[in-house]
Parts: structure tokens; sequence; C-alpha cells
């Protein structure tokens, strides 16, 4: 019996190794960056949350980008600086891949990314599933069915209990629902546009409003696609540059972000051309965009340093 038990306990261990270790994918990132850096004229009724929402950015890194408080309130006319850079976390022949960390969706046709969206999740204790799937339906103004988890969450919160709720301005469906094969999970628009580059939905993949009806024409019922949870990016660019993505393990799956860039580097054969203490601050920051990692080039004789 007791060595039935151990066994029993080995196997355990084994089985959380094989799963911390397995849980980010070690293949190489594609050489892909998505996003930019440029200056964006605020907007009447622009906030840091909105802005940040729209383009990708946490509220906080974006205020730090731009030397101002969080709670900065800011005027129409007046320039931010916006670098929101991702790294491809996968390159598909065809569909949508989500990385969760991330909060990014990316869509692909013929193997070229087509289009890439901030995205808003489940939140902590709701999350978002991972794994492939197919779209399974599209549909333009859904009556949105409430599930018996949140019609019972309403019940506890002290909110007026809706089985459902039509098409219109209060449905949090928004206009577009992408439904997907993974259960109860879909991709739609919302009411709530704040929400999106953050944790707080129910399950469900949010997108601007914008976005999902760009999306929602060109996906078709049947296309195939994923959700990953990859925290940690590292690729090269074709030109030599070398660039590292530190998300927030939001999820809580335990990953190590330093032995992971340590990994990756190495499956990449990059680790002499790296510079850790870029590496380190990156680790330090989690700001979620990409950053520049590798070492200056040597200067050659004769050149001016």
């Amino acid at each position: 019996m007791n060595s039935q038990i151990l066994m029993k306990f080995a196997l355990g261990v084994f089985m959380v190794w094989i799963y911390v270790a397995k849980a980010q994918d070690m293949t190489a990132f594609p050489p892909l960056l998505t996003g930019g850096q440029f200056e964006y004229v605020v907007q009447p009724g622009d906030s840091l949350t909105h802005i940040g929402a729209r383009f990708g950015i946490d509220q906080s890194v974006l205020a730090r980008m731009n030397d101002m408080k969080s709670s900065t309130r800011l005027l129409p006319g007046q320039l931010l600086q916006i670098d929101n850079r991702h790294i491809v976390p996968e390159q598909l022949e065809e569909g949508i891949l989500i990385n969760l960390p991330q909060r990014m969706l990316y869509y692909f046709q013929a193997g070229r990314l087509v289009a890439h969206y901030p995205v808003g999740l489940g939140r902590p204790d709701w999350p978002t599933p991972t794994g492939p799937f197919f779209t399974a339906n599209l549909q333009e103004n859904k009556t949105w069915h409430v599930p018996k988890s949140i019609q019972a969450e309403m019940l506890r919160e002290g909110k007026v209990v809706k089985t459902k709720v039509p098409p219109g301005p209060d449905n949090p469906l928004g206009k577009y629902w992408i439904g997907l094969t993974l259960p109860g999970i879909g991709i739609h628009g919302t009411i709530a546009p704040a929400s999106i580059y953050h944790f707080q939905s129910h399950g469900c993949i949010r997108l601007n409003q914008d976005d999902i009806a760009t999306l929602f024409q060109q996906v078709r019922s049947g296309q195939s696609g994923k959700i990953i949870y990859a925290p940690v990016l590292l690729t090269q660019l074709e030109d030599g540059r070398i660039f590292l993505e530190v998300n927030r393990d939001i999820y809580k799956k335990g990953m190590d972000p330093v032995s992971l860039v340590e990994n990756l580097a190495r499956a990449r054969g990059l680790s002499n051309l790296i510079d850790w203490h870029k590496v380190d601050n990156t680790i330090r920051l989690r700001e979620g965009l990409a950053r520049e990692v590798e070492l200056p080039a040597p200067v050659q004789n004769g050149d001016t340093p």
C-alpha cells in the first residue's frame, strides 16, 4: 500500500513538472511585430484608460510613457507618445490566434497576418479557456441568453436577475457575435469599451465595436483557431534586432519569466547576443510590450562610438 501511495505521489509530481515545463511552448516565435511608435492627438472624452484599451497598452504604462500620473486628466489636442508593439506568438496558415496574457487577437489568411486587435478577457476567477476551436456560428444582433451561473452571480450581488437581453444598446454582446466550439465562449463586441485590454469578462473575448465589425466580415463559419497562454515572448527580426515581451501571469500558472527567457534564448541560440540587464528590467516592469534587448553592435576600428 505504501509503495502504491509513493508511486501515485511521484506520478503526481511528474505530471505537475510536465505541466509547468509545457505551460508555454518553447517553439520559435515568428519574426513579426505588430503596432508601432507614433503620436496620438487626444480627442474630446479621451482618458488614459480608453486610449490604452483602444491601442493595447496598460493605463499605467501609457502614463509612464508620457511622464504623467495614471489619474492625469487629458486635454483635447494634447499629444501622447504611443508605443504599442507586440510580438506575434505564432504564425497560423489560417484562422484566429488569441494569446491570453497578451490580451491580443491575431487573424491570419493564407499564412499572412491580416489583422490584430486588443481584446478583453475572462477575469481571474472566471478565466477564458485555452485550446483549439472552430467558429461555430456568426450572428448579428444576437439575443443574450444569460447563463445560469451569471444569473446566480446577479442574485448574489443584489442585481435584477435577467434570463435574456434582447438586441440593443443594453446588450453586452454588442452587435456582432462569433460563437466558438469552446463551451459558452464567443468573440463579440461590447458596450463597455474601457473593458478592452482588461480581464473583466465571464470568459468571452470582447473586441472594440469597430474591430469586431471588421473581423466579422472576414471570418467564416467553421474556421479554425486556438487560444494559448504565453506570457513571455522572444524573437529576432530579420534585421537582427531582438525583442522581448513579458506579460503578467494573470491566471497564476506559476511560470518563472527568468527561466522562460533563458530557455527561449538558449533554444534560439541568442544567449550571447542579449543584454541581460535589459532583460532584467523588462521582466521587472512586465509592461506587456515588445522591448529591444540585443547587445549594442561592437564598435569597429576607426568608427566613432
